[in-house]
């Protein structure tokens, strides 16, 4: 199922959310022009689990910066043009919405906190990896988890191919987020225990972020003043 469109309109400018895709597809495009610098790079900012746990022996302290830089440099590169423009897909859909709700400044500390919790999970469940985690997808699963809680009512005009037959249809945004989540759980358990990522996705980070944004949403976004009489 490939989303299109949600049904509710954004109130104001999403600034952060054209600022993010537009960050996202520089550093994609200077990925580009690397040639074979690339996977001696992606070792470097990306995060590879193995060596964020197993920092202290094989490089010294446990506390050097350098350790923790991938948390936040991992989450603006890509693996591929697929991977690229799918993540800002999704962000495009669902975080203008989301930057409505909490407000140009928390959206963007929202966002870098769900990476964040999204590439430490990631690293929690699967230790042993060797792969660098790199992507979006963890920060902007966040973002769907908070579009569950915060616009509950909206619809998302989705393309289901159907063999030579294409189908648009509006599907509840609970019903497509619960099974986009249920799609990422399932993976996620059928990864455990193995060394590397099944298939090469990194399905912890997601349901990290995921959860990290249903949890935090509610807690980040600006109360509402009333007035009694």
């Amino acid at each position: 199922m490939i989303p299109l469109r949600d049904t509710i309109p954004s109130r104001t400018a999403p600034l952060v959310t054209v600022g993010l895709i537009a960050v996202n597809v520089l550093v994609f495009l200077h990925e580009t022009a690397l040639g074979p610098y690339l996977p001696q790079l992606i070792q470097h900012y990306g995060l590879t689990p193995y060596a964020f746990v197993h920092w202290g022996e094989q490089f010294g302290s446990p506390l050097d910066p350098a350790r923790f830089v991938p948390l936040f440099t991992s989450m603006f590169w890509h693996g591929g043009w697929l991977h690229l423009i799918g993540n800002m897909l999704y962000l495009w859909i669902f975080g203008d919405n989301v930057e409505d709700r909490l407000g140009h400044g928390r959206f963007l500390f929202f966002y870098v906190g769900c990476g964040l919790v999204a590439a430490l999970t990631q690293v929690a469940l699967s230790p042993e990896s060797t792969v660098p985690t790199v992507g979006a997808s963890g920060a902007i699963a966040g973002v769907l988890g908070a579009y569950l809680i915060s616009f509950p009512r909206s619809r998302v005009v989705t393309f289901v191919p159907l063999f030579i037959f294409p189908w648009i249809v509006e599907i509840p945004a609970v019903a497509y987020l619960i099974i986009w989540f249920a799609m990422q759980l399932l993976s996620g358990v059928a990864s455990l225990g193995q060394a590397e990522m099944l298939g090469g996705v990194a399905w912890w980070a997601h349901i990290g972020g995921f959860v990290a944004g249903l949890l935090s949403v509610g807690v980040l976004a600006p109360r509402r003043l009333t007035q009694v009489a």
